[in-house]
């Protein structure tokens, strides 16, 4: 078995992988990297039990079969080889050649046998744009739990329907909500955070569509030469709607990368339990200020505002900075008080919505 193939092909898509095989796993078979050719192809393959991705890509290829290679080594071979075309030679003995213009080298193989099985639904459940689900996804990703006794909300829910896309993350002090109009078979999935992290990775600059398919507790989502497959997590968010605020007593609009660098300078001097920034809301001016054990830092922005003439909040700043990361131009901030949710919303993204809870003191 041979294969010829750029150089340049050959490590764009070993790059897909790279992050998905693990360097080291209590299964050492997944440290290996599983090559298939085919007629006109070199499929890569690769898993770390949560996530599963197949990779073709083309190339000149003589004969047909499968091996194992230590992935890592591979990786860091394929890319400090020094010519533009690589040329692969599986022969007998379980060995692999590899020469790059002057540079060749010989590498052990394996069988195939006891490599876990991939498993990629073959059915279309229906289509979406490959960087739309990954934008979609961007918008809400900060919001997700990152402890474990939150079970659900360490994940990303995906909400389909023929009305839109939704995204929704929350870790029960903050909710971030993500709208896109399409048209979509109603689903309602959650994918762990980390995994919907390799979603992103992978499609976020694809301008292709996608099948997707759900089943056996899997997203399996099929572009032009990739395949992925996520596993899912079991259940759904509680009714998140009833946290987000309907009524106001205060609304405010600002610069939202003016007040997102402006959080950024002030925090710095905030207590370091609880990053409080506290912010004084006016008609014409915002004043934010912490303080901490090194001192004070104070900022006024101007702000255009309705309702209450005046209102103090405390927050943790960087709750509020994540929050305003998915968003450009303008701001709307809505207040219902000094201790109850904020609702931030993008007014040149009318999908992009935003809650955080004030810290009470």
């Amino acid at each position: 078995m041979k294969v010829h193939i750029p150089k340049r092909t050959l490590a764009e898509g070993l790059s897909v992988l790279e992050r998905i095989i693990p360097s080291r796993s209590s299964n050492p078979v997944l440290t290996y990297l599983p090559i298939e050719l085919s007629e006109g192809a070199l499929v890569l393959r690769g898993t770390n039990g949560e996530v599963d991705l197949e990779v073709k890509l083309p190339a000149e290829t003589e004969g047909l079969g499968q091996v194992l290679v230590p992935a890592q080594t591979f990786f860091q071979i394929v890319r400090s080889a020094p010519g533009d075309l690589v040329e692969l030679v599986f022969g007998e003995g379980e060995q692999l050649e590899l020469h790059s213009g002057a540079f060749s080298t010989q590498l052990s193989t394996t069988s195939p046998e006891g490599y876990p099985e991939l498993l990629f639904a073959s059915d279309e459940g229906g289509r979406i744009g490959a960087a739309q689900l990954a934008q979609a996804i961007t918008r809400v990703r900060y919001a997700a739990s990152t402890e474990e006794y939150r079970a659900i909300f360490r994940g990303v829910q995906i909400e389909m329907s023929p009305q839109g896309l939704r995204t929704v993350a929350s870790d029960g002090f903050r909710l971030a909500r993500y709208d896109l109009p399409m048209e979509l078979p109603s689903r309602k999935l959650v994918v762990p955070a980390k995994s919907a992290d390799e979603i992103v990775r992978v499609f976020k600059d694809k301008e292709e569509e996608l099948v997707f398919s759900v089943r056996e507790g899997s997203l399996t989502l099929r572009g032009d030469s990739l395949r992925m497959s996520v596993k899912l997590m079991e259940g759904e968010f509680p009714d998140y709607e009833r946290v987000i605020p309907q009524s106001f007593v205060l609304e405010a609009l600002l610069k939202a990368e003016a007040f997102r660098e402006s959080l950024r300078r002030v925090a710095v001097l905030s207590d370091r339990n609880n990053h409080r920034v506290n912010l004084l809301f006016s008609q014409e001016r915002l004043t934010i200020d912490a303080e901490g054990d090194y001192g004070r830092g104070r900022e006024e922005l101007p702000l255009r505002s309705t309702g209450e003439p005046q209102l103090m909040v405390a927050y943790n700043a960087q709750y509020l900075i994540d929050a305003l990361g998915p968003v450009e131009g303008e701001v709307r901030v809505r207040l219902s008080g000094p201790t109850s949710p904020t609702l931030l919303q993008a007014v040149e993204d009318e999908g992009y919505l935003a809650v955080v809870v004030p810290l009470r003191v």
